[in-house]
């Protein structure tokens, strides 16, 4: 394999001990204490960044406060559109180096980072500039009992000072999907990366700062849950908190929360159903399948981790998906032929592999991958693996790995179907491959999920709406629905006599 040279720009990026973002100014962290980032393809250490604690998290607070209540209220729509145009423009000219960070830190292909996440990134920001004018408010014929005539109108205001707490597996654009609507509504903000992968973020401040984005409007605190994301949460002076990860964490997230009653967003976990109806064309959703689970190492939220064939051409779809996951080439992101690279960490591998490992003495049929590719050596890789389990006996089959996993089901009855699609705490996304237009409409009515996507998958947009139902998430992130969860109604009676 040919491996990638780092661009200078990243090489000097990365020799910098990593100070926290506050205030407008890069800051050493209040203990003192830094810790390592690791390359997952080759486990080295790649960087050192600062581990933000509670007085960290303090400063944060109070610098966003500030910035809130002084110079960022008096910026105008339009000018908070400039200057959102301005950071979209500036992180498509840093795609390069970008896409090189977030493949070494996260993994992922090089290609994927630079023309996918960094593209997705800069289109999110892009998308919620042209929102600042057009937050509006209405007037309200009202029908007083005291019989003066009376003026209502509703006002639309920022929420406040927001936490946005962001996961490892889309390190650069799951910061747009949450600064986008805060800047344009007029919020300022804290934004806690994962430990696993903070380098993005840190190098999204840089662009933030060089936008021209006033000092506080939005801080960086890299570092721990635990030590900062916690106190973050539970903190009095956040108004809003907006996460993106497990759902385990989601409810301590939403208890922090009650302290204070801060507003909550949570975009959760997923056990995505993928359904092939037997007039499918097989090729096309075999294919579709695939990339819904072995896309970014299927560390993804809404991954095809369930695949539901009909028993007529569950052969056929088995078989096409033993060439979709041998054509995979598995390597280090930096390496121009790879296709998928290795899981985000040590930790994460051992979730994945325990999962593997048990699922064939639970009953399911182990048909290809199941391991570490024997020529690679160290990193965290993972062999795309497809399972047979028909009637969902293994842990495989039900909870989220968050990993190049799936466990293909077969079914013959719709009714039966639909229930076993529905039948899991999450309901994050689903998909119906089909050529009969009644069935896929019909079926999609039916599936308990936030997103259905039929004859494709993942199709995310910054214009739709995107959410869960049940235990995967409250609310909903992009399109206009998003503004509402960044601001306060007000709503105001005048007194005409």
């Amino acid at each position: 394999m040919t491996t990638m040279e780092l661009f200078p720009e990243v090489q000097g990026f990365l020799a910098e001990q990593k100070r926290l973002f506050i205030g407008g100014e890069w800051v050493e962290p209040a203990a003192g204490e830094y810790f390592n980032v690791e390359n997952p393809a080759t486990t080295l250490n790649i960087a050192s960044v600062s581990k933000a604690t509670a007085a960290d998290v303090d400063h944060a607070v109070q610098a966003a406060r500030q910035a809130l209540e002084g110079e960022w209220q008096h910026v105008s729509p339009a000018q908070r559109t400039k200057l959102m145009l301005r950071l979209a423009d500036l992180i498509e000219e840093d795609a390069e180096n970008l896409g090189q960070i977030i493949s070494l830190e996260n993994g992922k292909p090089y290609s994927n980072a630079k023309n996918g996440e960094v593209v997705v990134t800069a289109n999110v920001i892009r998308y919620f500039a042209g929102w600042p004018s057009k937050i509006e408010g209405s007037t309200i014929p009202v029908s007083p009992r005291t019989g003066e005539r009376m003026l209502n109108y509703t006002v639309k205001e920022p929420v406040g000072v927001c936490a946005l707490i962001v996961p490892w597996n889309f390190p650069l654009s799951m910061c747009a999907w949450k600064l986008g609507p805060a800047l344009a509504t007029g919020c300022t903000s804290i934004l806690k990366p994962a430990e696993q992968t903070p380098l993005s973020a840190l190098r999204l401040a840089y662009l933030i700062e060089k936008a021209g984005i006033p000092r506080g409007v939005v801080n960086v605190l890299t570092g721990f849950g635990e030590g900062a994301g916690a106190p973050l949460a539970a903190h009095p002076g956040v108004d809003k908190i907006a996460f993106t990860g497990s759902t385990g964490v989601g409810r301590l997230i939403a208890q922090s929360a009650v302290s204070n009653m801060k507003k909550v967003s949570l975009e959760l976990g997923g056990k995505s159903p993928n359904i092939i109806l037997p007039d499918a064309d097989i090729i096309k959703a075999a294919k579709g399948a695939a990339d819904g689970i072995f896309y970014n190492q299927g560390q993804v939220c809404t991954a095809a981790s369930r695949l539901y064939v009909h028993e007529s051409v569950l052969d056929q779809t088995l078989e096409e998906l033993r060439k979709h996951a041998a054509a995979h080439v598995v390597g280090p992101g930096l390496n121009e032929q790879t296709t998928m690279g290795p899981l985000v960490s040590s930790a994460q591998f051992d979730v994945v592999k325990g999962y593997v490992d048990s699922a064939v003495s639970e009953g399911a049929e182990l048909i290809c991958g199941g391991g570490k590719p024997s020529e690679l050596g160290d990193g965290y890789f993972m062999s795309p693996t497809v399972f047979l389990d028909k009637q969902e006996q293994a842990r495989v089959a039900r909870e989220e790995i968050f990993g190049p996993v799936v466990t293909v089901m077969s079914w013959s009855d719709v009714d039966e179907l639909v229930h076993r699609a529905n039948d899991t705490p999450f309901g994050l996304a689903a998909g119906l491959w089909t050529n009969d237009l009644t069935q896929a409409h019909t079926i999609a009515s039916r599936i308990k999920a936030g997103s259905v996507w039929i004859n494709c998958w993942n199709v995310v947009d910054p214009a739709s709406p995107f959410g869960g139902y049940k235990q995967s998430g409250w609310g909903r992130e992009m399109g206009k629905n998003v503004i509402d969860a960044y601001t306060e109604t007000k709503s105001v009676f005048v007194n005409l006599g």
